[in-house]
């Protein structure tokens, strides 16, 4: 089995904001696009015109119908809505996937927390699909090996892209800024501030995995649909609560 580096300082991750994310798909296409050329490609396809289309994807964006809620013990009555709900690897801290990978093919690199696999090492015994309860992993039936988010660590780390390129395709294309990238460790950063004042929060943090990645809940809204005043969410607990709910589907 794999062991683990020392905790890192430095945490790069995502944070997602729930509230502006709009379901539109072009972090998922951007990703496919960049990663099927990159460290981790191909991405392979099956039957990808056909009446049962699949192939390798490491963005997924779900969307779901909330019923609507009635006022209770000091929260906010919320009106039905859709929730677009993205989905990918969330380079835990202590990632189980890491710990069960049998041949160290699933590492997690101790400088900036990003986990990765090696495909050279990887044999698709699926131990670390099995072992993520993210559902973040998914097998190459072509190659027989597994692949997941890399966090696009060929980009980020890119000098011949301008600096501002420098972040997960996901990210750059998103066109309502729902997603934004950045070193989670540090409380000063930018995304560490925006978790702060908007509660983000981890995903099934109960598994003691410490996700990285961030969710910063919707926005409370009025029973006609419009938004509540600036900066009134959802409470952080009750927002953990339902993510972990839809995640477990």
């Amino acid at each position: 089995m794999t062991s683990l580096p020392p905790p890192s300082t430095k945490k790069l991750g995502l944070v997602i904001d729930l509230d502006t994310c709009v379901g539109c798909h072009a972090c998922a296409v951007a990703c496919k696009e960049w990663n099927a050329g990159g460290i981790a490609g191909p991405l392979t396809d099956s039957d990808p015109y056909g009446k049962a289309p699949d192939g390798v994807w490491f963005n997924r964006v779900h969307s779901y119908e909330l019923e609507a809620t009635s006022a209770c013990a000091g929260a906010t009555a919320q009106p039905a809505q859709t929730l677009h709900f993205p989905r990918s690897c969330l380079h835990c801290e202590t990632p189980a996937c890491v710990t069960v990978c049998p041949t160290g093919a699933s590492y997690k690199r101790g400088e900036d927390g990003i986990v990765l696999v090696d495909e050279d090492k990887c044999i698709g015994c699926g131990l670390c699909a099995w072992a993520c309860p993210y559902g973040a992993r998914e097998m190459s039936p072509v190659e027989g090996v597994m692949k997941k988010c890399t966090l696009c660590v060929d980009r980020i780390y890119n000098e011949n892209l301008p600096e501002a390129e420098r972040e997960p395709a996901c990210v750059q294309v998103c066109p309502t800024r729902a997603r934004h990238f950045g070193d989670l460790g540090d409380p000063d950063s930018a995304v560490s501030r925006l978790v702060a004042e908007r509660g983000g929060v981890a995903l099934m943090p109960e598994l003691g995995y410490q996700p990285v990645n961030r969710y910063l809940p919707p926005r409370a809204r009025r029973a006609g649909g419009e938004q509540e005043t600036e900066g009134e969410t959802i409470a952080s607990e009750a927002a953990s609560g339902w993510l972990s709910r839809i995640l477990r589907r």
